[in-house]
């Protein structure tokens, strides 16, 4: 965000000023004299000044780089660290290093929670809403930008929310320190149905593209963070999509199945962002030769970001040293520059998700699959994101014992402070160069996706599948649930799915859930797809375990063994997180959430 904010910087200044007046400020404040006061009129009456205004909700956007380290909480689904994550040991009240805390809006990347600055950014949200007529000195563009923008962040913010700890109050006006609070918590749905009214509202009010807006032309080339009417097209799907799982549905209404409505609702969302993206070229799925753009790139200077053409949503940028150290230090296998923390590593159950090359899974009889062999012949997705032993890590001499992975039993990279406890390192966010030998993460820029194309083609085909039946429905004009998993695989390099696997409709759910498990790997999804379908309780997924081996003659591995690491503690209660106590003491409409 910094290099596109410089042209709104002074007006975000006044912003932030009138936000103090109307948010509640000090006294000291209210003293000066009349001339030096800021008023509502300054702030809210022109588009730059307005704008200013509406830029602190992009600051309002927690990443994955929470705390200033990688989010242990939201990539803990089937991952390690040498020490059990708290979520796994069923301490799901240890939410302070990423969830809770002040609504810090700063730009250090190290302050920013979730819980704090969501509801932070809901009230600058209904602020900005409440002043829309005093916005006189305004284009149409100007004023749809700025309500399109409110009513976005309204129902992301919510989203956000709602994900973690379930259905909330829905506050869409701006309330008074004086007002009662007794506002009741809404369920899933209801909450979910007013979020998604909002990203609706929204998507009209947006461009498809800000470089192509009057108002875009002022910071041309560095729009790419900005909202724009995909953004608000695939969050309406996503959100509907949510509130249709099992898991929403049965805390919702008491049926643990997809909502077949909201599911149609959530495919026509995602089916009007594809037909958007096709018609423009907003945002188009990286080539296989460009695919990790998705989620890093070289970039001295830092005058790029990741993402690419793919990436819808992308964290906002506080701090391009900070993320780039987190995602390295938390996952790269070597020591950087003496920072020997402990690093993040996937375990076995989410690998054998990775099919074979010829497109079949593992258990297919016909895959090709040697267990005695289980590197050989894999997805071409598995050597993109898995480091296996063997694997170069160091591409210089110098590193010595740390330049080729040592992954068997005994073996250097094997346990101990950065050894992986399972047999594996994943590479996604640490490529080849990002290392004190050579050196090159002054030019590695690194960012976990929030949204991305690949990801509303699969939520496509997951909505339609739910909604109408098979893999061979569409919504009208647009492209069936198979298609839309083909064009996923068919980037990778993979084959069109076989008819075994698109149906029945159970079966090719399952291969949904696998697909997910790849394509989108180590990017925060899979523990919440994992609640949201009600299946993190089966004990294939809570259990975590490990692949020991001893190196064989040939290099390859031998006396294989899949080992159990922990079980993670999961019951029912475990679908939401709990408030903290003294927040369910603030009124008695607000209650905890069941089982705590």
């Amino acid at each position: 965000m910094k290099n596109k904010n410089k042209k709104f910087k002074q007006s975000f200044i006044v912003g932030i000023m009138i936000m103090m007046l109307t948010l509640g400020s000090c006294e000291s404040y209210l003293d000066k004299a009349p001339e030096a006061t800021i008023t509502e009129k300054d702030a809210f009456g022109n588009f730059k000044s307005f704008q200013g205004f509406v830029e602190e909700m992009y600051n309002c956007i927690t990443d994955y780089n929470k705390a200033g380290a990688w989010n242990v909480y939201l990539f803990a689904d089937e991952t390690l660290y040498n020490s059990p994550f708290s979520f796994d040991q069923g301490n799901y009240w240890d939410q302070g290093g990423m969830l809770y805390g002040v609504a810090n809006t700063d730009g250090n990347s190290r302050s920013k929670r979730v819980w704090g600055l969501c509801w932070y950014g809901i009230r600058k949200a209904n602020l900005a809403l409440s002043k829309l007529e005093l916005l006189v000195d305004a284009t149409q563009e100007e004023k749809d930008l700025i309500k399109g923008q409110a009513l976005f962040f309204r129902g992301w913010f919510y989203f956000e929310l709602m994900r973690y700890w379930g259905g909330l109050p829905y506050v869409d006006k701006v309330l008074s320190s004086t007002d009662e609070m007794k506002l009741p918590r809404l369920t899933y749905k209801e909450t979910a149905l007013k979020a998604a009214k909002d990203f609706k509202d929204a998507a009209p009010l947006l461009p498809v593209r800000w470089d192509d807006t009057t108002v875009g032309k002022l910071t041309l080339g560095n729009n790419q963070q900005r909202i724009s009417k995909v953004f608000a097209l695939g969050y309406l799907g996503k959100d509907l999509l949510y509130a249709a799982s099992p898991m929403m549905n049965e805390s919702s209404t008491g049926s643990a199945t997809f909502d077949a409505e909201l599911c149609k609702q959530a495919a026509q969302a995602f089916a009007d962002a594809i037909k958007v993206c096709d018609e423009t070229g907003a945002f188009k799925m990286q080539t296989w030769a460009t695919w990790t753009d998705n989620f890093w790139v070289w970039s001295p200077g830092n005058k790029v970001m990741s993402g690419g053409t793919e990436v819808i949503m992308n964290p906002t940028v506080f701090d391009p040293g900070r993320v780039r150290w987190s995602t390295v230090g938390a996952t790269c296998p070597v020591e950087m520059g003496g920072n020997s923390s402990a690093v993040e590593v996937p375990t076995q159950n989410i690998i054998k998700n990775y099919g074979m090359a010829n497109g079949l899974p593992i258990d297919d009889p016909a895959s090709g699959f040697n267990p005695l062999d289980p590197w050989t012949g894999r997805d071409p997705r598995f050597y993109k994101d898995i480091i296996i032993d063997g694997d170069q890590l160091v591409a210089s001499s110098a590193a010595g014992l740390d330049r080729y992975a040592q992954l068997y039993i005994g073996g250097r990279h094997k346990g101990g402070s950065k050894g992986s406890t399972t047999g594996f390192y994943y590479k996604k966010w640490s490529p080849l160069g990002c290392n004190q030998w050579e050196l090159k993460w002054d030019a590695f820029q690194s960012y976990v996706p929030f949204l991305r194309l690949a990801d509303v083609y699969l939520m496509y085909a997951e909505a339609v599948l739910q909604g109408y039946g098979s893999a061979t429905a569409s919504v009208t004009g647009s492209l069936t649930a198979e298609a839309a998993v083909n064009i996923v695989r068919n980037r990778a390099t993979l084959p069109n799915l076989t008819s075994s696997y698109t149906a029945p409709k159970d079966k090719f759910m399952e291969t949904i859930i696998r697909e997910r498990a790849v394509e989108l790997a180590y990017e925060g999804h899979r523990w919440m797809d994992l609640r949201r379908w009600n299946l993190a309780g089966e004990t294939k997924y809570k259990e975590k375990t490990a692949l020991d081996f001893d190196r064989g003659a040939n290099g390859k591995p031998i006396n294989i063994k899949e080992r159990v690491v922990i079980t993670r503690v999961f019951d029912k209660k475990h679908n939401w997180l709990p408030f903290q106590v003294s927040f369910t003491k603030l009124y008695k409409e607000f209650p905890q959430n069941p089982g705590w």
